[in-house]
């Protein structure tokens, strides 16, 4: 077939000529050449193809079938490089891209807003899985190139870094007051000293805080101070909340692991990358999460810790509004964690013109982490 293919363009002008020396002509080769050409192809599909007569040539009934094949093939040809010239004329094109749901709407989007503008005709396409997925679709060549948080690679793949981000945990001010109060009661009614009055010591001298008690004919109990000790009523069971402290500080008197490990902690499902990223943080400096609620989407995580649900592990520059606007609060950080690396990973080989278009953009859009 492959020896045939210039064979097939000498006949095929042949056939449209209808004779030799007017097809030599056009194709700007000798006559004798186009001869030897057609009798090769005849000798190779052991069918004789013209009649050759005074007037010039004419197909025979295989040469006819023939004929009406290549037509159809050469008309194909002859559209595809059409349309190639007319992709590189508008820039058109396509670029398959995959990419968490989180690293699109964060870092993904922007650039997009201004590539589309740049090349309206090309056609984009943005397929949302997590990190592995995406590496898993772009082995698969179902996407063109992947954003993802770095990670090792396999051979043949390159990694283009883009941005810097930083993990950190958020709440609102109000539940970790409410967790520092409840964990102080706690401990104070875990340690109770007088049993018979139903009393706990408890080192808060200065605590306000005012509980609800059913025994109580005014529904209200105070603190009691005795000797500079203040000392609790006995109230196993009730779920104690403070008002909203005006204190900037609360909680800096317990550690990011207390805090950790003793609040309704969320984060992304096990296998996410990032989940991955702070569950070995976490066990690198010794931290056991009593409660974990998972969720799939860390706009949800965002959105549940700003209602005051628990502590939500996610990434600082996803919730910069939040912060700004203290809907949320940083937790302070006990230990350091590394930030990590967002870019875009692709084919070495292969890469088509659009892909290259996008990477060679990329440094105006992100000239600086």
């Amino acid at each position: 077939m492959e020896q045939n293919l210039n064979h097939y363009k000498i006949f095929y002008e042949v056939a449209k000529c209808g004779n030799i020396s007017k097809a030599a002509e056009n194709l700007y080769i000798s006559q004798p050449a186009v001869s030897k050409s057609i009798t090769k192809l005849e000798q190779s599909i052991s069918h004789t193809l013209f009649v050759r007569s005074k007037r010039g040539v004419k197909l025979t009934e295989e040469g006819k079938t023939l004929y009406e094949h290549l037509e159809k093939a050469f008309d194909t040809i002859d559209h595809a490089e059409k349309k190639l010239r007319q992709i590189s004329a508008l820039g058109m094109g396509q670029l398959r891209i995959g990419a968490s749901t989180s690293l699109c709407k964060h870092i993904l989007l922007p650039y997009l807003q201004d590539f589309i503008m740049d090349n309206p005709h090309v056609k984009v396409s943005i397929d949302c899985k997590p990190t592995f997925e995406t590496l898993k679709q772009l082995r698969e060549d179902k996407i063109d190139i992947g954003l993802i948080c770095e990670t090792d690679l396999d051979n043949g793949y390159s990694f283009l870094p883009v941005k810097s981000i930083h993990d950190i945990f958020v709440a609102t001010k109000t539940y970790i007051d409410n967790l520092m109060v409840r964990e102080r009661h706690e401990a104070a009614l875990s340690s109770r000293t007088n049993p018979d009055h139903g009393m706990t010591n408890y080192n808060e001298a200065n605590s306000e805080t005012v509980f609800t008690n059913d025994n109580n004919p005014d529904n209200e109990t105070s603190l009691i101070n005795d000797n500079n000790n203040t000392f609790l009523p006995n109230m196993t069971g009730l779920f104690v909340f403070s008002e909203h402290s005006t204190t900037e500080h609360a909680y800096t008197d317990f550690s990011e692991k207390e805090i950790l490990e003793k609040c309704n902690l969320m984060l992304l499902d096990k296998g996410n990358i990032s989940r991955i990223y702070i569950d070995n943080y976490m066990n690198n400096n010794n931290i056991h999460p009593e409660q974990i609620f998972e969720i799939n989407n860390m706009d949800l995580l965002i959105d549940f810790a700003s209602i005051g649900m628990g502590v939500a592990g996610v990434v600082k520059e996803f919730i910069s509004d939040y912060l700004a606007t203290e809907q949320v609060m940083e937790i302070p950080m006990d230990y350091e964690i590394t930030p990590r690396t967002v870019g875009f990973v692709y084919k070495e080989k292969g890469i088509s013109q659009t892909t290259r278009k996008f990477l060679d953009s990329l440094g105006s859009i992100y000239p600086n982490d």
